[in-house]
């Protein structure tokens, strides 16, 4: 695209001068998300290889807190949670360096940050997808405030889903409420490439009442980090059929989510996460990231639908598999999850979550402390 969407906040100076009196805070909230169509491969320039589509949830969510602080000698991102090697700083520095060429203003500041997760991370429950794109929330908020710009408030998601994408791919969809899809498609007018488009408004609003259990059968980091694997579509065997499919099955998905047909959802996204770990275990080499207790967990939910009751699994690249049904079920499944899947999990761990109503800003007053 020929404009970026953080030019507005482009080409600025501090010539007002900002001294430490002018130090302030910002404060973020942001959901992970759970792809129903896989975001696995990607081109140069940080560009998905073929078009995703995802679920913002509810509860699994990052909190980011950032001090923002003029005049000290050291600039950028100096610590989080009072570390200089906390190992997720490497990625928020990423993406803080990449930010700045963008906007220059964000040269100029000292950062201090913390976050929180409410689930474990590193564990394929898109962890980086919550805390980066809360990130780039507190980011845009600081270049906005040096700048005095408020903005429109569907222009800050555009420009945060536009920068989130930088540190991770699919924190790009967590900037918006219901179902985002990232990728050129022609079944979205202005879906793109550099950042998620929102779709809420044309899936049906039953579908919007989806629950979703995650069932932490592993809190482990897993062994494929997210960046290595997506490399390990490079020269995939089975690389074009993917496109082909995920394709396929994008038409599928948003069919089945503007008719609420709950059955037409299910198949297909369990289909689209058995082929996403046949990818990663047929790469060179290949990695197993499921557990015994996954696939126990995965023929429980098959038998139990056989048997009548009506929910579906999904796993991104980790583990934990989510369990998705719709809230008039809500009582029956849960009942079921509680006797037969929540012994399989470590600790008893599930994470009872819903479709989620997207980032919000927390009070600044408190941010950082």
């Amino acid at each position: 695209m020929s404009i970026s969407p953080l030019s507005p906040l482009n080409g600025m100076d501090l010539s007002a001068g900002l001294s430490a009196g002018d130090n302030f805070k910002v404060a973020w909230q942001s959901p992970s998300n759970i792809a129903l169509v896989k975001y696995w491969g990607k081109k140069d320039g940080q560009l998905p290889a073929s078009p995703s589509l995802s679920m913002t949830l509810e509860k699994a969510i990052t909190q980011t807190r950032v001090d923002v602080i003029f005049g000290e000698a050291e600039k950028g991102l100096v610590s989080l949670n009072g570390s200089i090697d906390h190992p997720f700083l490497p990625k928020m520095q990423h993406l803080l360096d990449w930010m700045t060429r963008q906007i220059p203003c964000l040269s100029k500041v000292t950062l201090r940050a913390t976050t929180e997760n409410s689930f474990p991370h590193s564990t394929g429950i898109a962890s980086s997808a919550s805390g980066i794109s809360a990130f780039a929330l507190c980011l845009i908020s600081i270049a906005g405030k040096i700048h005095g710009l408020e903005g429109d408030p569907a222009d800050m998601m555009r420009m945060a889903s536009f920068a989130a994408r930088m540190g991770s791919g699919s924190a790009c969809r967590s900037l918006y409420p219901g179902f985002s899809t990232w990728g050129a498609t022609p079944l979205f007018t202005g879906s793109s490439d550099v950042y998620a488009t929102p779709i809420a408004e044309f899936v049906h609003p039953e579908m919007l009442l989806l629950r979703d259990a995650i069932l932490v059968v592993s809190a482990s980091p897993k062994s494929l980090p997210s960046t290595r694997g997506h490399q390990s579509m490079n020269g995939h065997p089975f690389f074009s059929g993917r496109i082909m499919q995920a394709n396929r099955n994008m038409e599928e998905t948003f069919a089945a989510l503007s008719a609420n047909d709950f059955e037409k959802l299910g198949m297909v996204a369990e289909n689209e996460a058995l082929a996403l770990h046949a990818l990663i275990m047929s790469a060179s080499p290949g990695t197993m990231l499921l557990k015994p207790a996954s696939v126990e967990v995965i023929h429980r939910v098959r038998d139990a639908r056989s048997s009548g009751l009506s929910l579906f699994f999904t796993l991104d690249a980790g583990a934990n598999v989510h369990v998705m049904y719709q809230a008039g079920l809500a009582v029956a499944v849960e009942k079921f999850i509680g006797e037969a899947l929540q012994p399989l999990c470590e600790n008893g761990r599930v994470i009872f979550d819903s479709c989620g109503t997207g980032p919000r800003k927390l009070n600044e007053a408190t941010a950082g402390s």
